[in-house]
């Protein structure tokens, strides 16, 4: 049976739970709910809690575990020489997979990887018929039982809150804890190589050559790995799509808001927030296929050396794309001003442009804020437009017409394909990783500064 299968069964046994315990509740209240402590809605939903919450859980539990058992299992039974060799195992176990599947007639392996297939499959086969049982009885096991503790002066509202509460708090500690794993998994793998790669050459080193030498007179031994040039492709990308992003998208927005008749902002607003639905790689393609050979074109004509792929291609696209994040959510922060500080303004005898700079404006500001950050954060994260357009040439340049690459592109580049994580190339990903989270928190921080001096002296 399968997962979305199961999760259905479940739906349908809660929804019955809830249709049983709201039923049962109507009946002891006898016909008037004033004899209940709770509503009988109440009563259903606790049946259903209690239906549900312990197949789900349990669910979880098994898909977490059930490969590593299974797994173990197998491993248990193979030979010795297979074990003690991890390219032998890794091996061993892809075959195995392939012929608990049905897929493996084309291969030649030993008797006894055919016999592990054959016991993976079956194993496998109890597991699953396992899972739909103990699952399914759980639920009806928690059915049976909720149902057996209504009673009419059962306080069912305060146990569904408080299970509510604990969801809640759960889904938090979830959040939290995959932040946090985010974060270690990144700081032990970049710590991993700094103690390959000094940390003073990989933030201040001018030259980004991380492939490994194979002769002598390469760049060294080792490659080289100063990030400066990725960190300069990707601050000058940035800049060039905040300059097209930030005016386009904050007077779009005003106008919208404060100017534009109602028929005009009801077609307007949705039409400009399509372009954030548009796939990145869409961008891409009119980046490398469309602007990139316009500004050559034109860049030949004045005189001026265009590469194929510039920075400017790529950030005046990204600025294009970037543009609805800025306008829509400015366009909503300008709209939650009070209506009360337009009406003063209006009647201390201002102008409504004078309204929007004076008023509006610094009472948004907050909101605009966040909405710029949001924007940064998209563009610094953005990695298709620059592959296609900017290219992958870590280049130490500010010149906009030259190509450049950006961190992004180059943890992309470090970690696609085969690769070994106890070299100083691969750990490098880490490291930029690392140094964009970092980034990211400081603008975080700094939004947060402007966000509460604004608001105290706004709200």
């Amino acid at each position: 049976m399968s997962l979305s299968f199961l999760l259905l069964a479940v739906a349908a046994l809660c929804a019955l739970s809830f249709y049983f315990g709201r039923q049962r509740a109507v009946a002891l209240s006898g016909g008037r709910h004033s004899n209940l402590h709770s509503l009988p809605a109440h009563y259903g939903a606790y049946t259903a809690a209690w239906c549900g919450i312990p197949a789900l859980f349990l669910i979880l539990i098994w898909y977490m575990f059930q490969g590593t058992v299974i797994e173990t299992l197998i491993i248990s039974d193979l030979p010795a020489e297979i074990v003690n060799d991890s390219g032998q195992l890794s091996l061993a176990l892809n075959s195995i997979s392939l012929i608990a599947a049905g897929n493996g007639e084309h291969l030649s392996v030993s008797p006894e990887i055919i016999d592990a297939g054959r016991r993976l499959g079956n194993l496998q086969t109890v597991a699953n018929v396992a899972l739909v049982v103990v699952i399914l009885s759980a639920a009806v096991l928690g059915l049976a039982v909720s149902y057996r503790k209504i009673e009419a002066e059962m306080r069912a509202r305060n146990n569904i809150e408080r299970i509510a509460r604990y969801v809640m708090i759960g889904c938090s500690a979830i959040a939290i804890l995959s932040t946090v794993g985010i974060v270690f998994s990144l700081l032990f793998e970049a710590m991993h190589f700094f103690t390959k790669v000094s940390p003073l050459e990989f933030l201040f080193g001018l030259e980004w050559s991380p492939q490994t030498a194979i002769r002598d007179d390469q760049v060294a031994s080792e490659g080289a790995f100063g990030a400066i040039p990725l960190f300069a492709g990707t601050l000058l990308i940035t800049l060039i799509a905040m300059c097209v992003a930030v005016p386009i998208g904050l007077f779009s927005a005003i106008y919208m808001g404060e100017y534009a008749s109602p028929k005009f902002r009801a077609v307007a607003k949705p039409a400009l927030e399509i372009l954030a639905g548009v796939p990145t790689v869409v961008y891409g393609f009119f980046a490398a296929l469309t602007v990139a050979p316009f500004l050559r074109d034109n860049g030949a004509v004045l005189g001026l050396d265009v590469s194929s792929e510039s920075a400017l291609a790529a950030g005046l696209v990204m600025g294009v794309m970037i543009i609805p994040f800025v306008s829509s959510l400015s366009d909503d922060v300008m709209s939650q001003v009070p209506k009360s500080l337009r009406d003063g303004s209006y009647g201390l005898g201002a102008t409504k442009s004078e309204t929007i700079r004076n008023v509006i404006f610094p009472a948004a500001l907050p909101g605009i804020v966040g909405a710029v950050l949001l924007a940064v954060s998209r563009a610094i994260g953005e990695t298709m437009i620059v592959v296609m357009a900017a290219g992958l040439a870590a280049n130490m340049t500010a010149n906009p017409l030259q190509a450049v690459t950006t961190v992004t592109v180059q943890i992309v580049t470090l970690l696609v394909g085969d690769q070994e994580f106890d070299s100083a190339k691969t750990l490098s990903a880490f490291a930029l990783g690392l140094v964009l989270f970092l980034v990211t928190l400081g603008l975080n921080v700094f939004a947060l500064k402007v966000v509460q001096k604004y608001r105290e002296k706004y709200d």
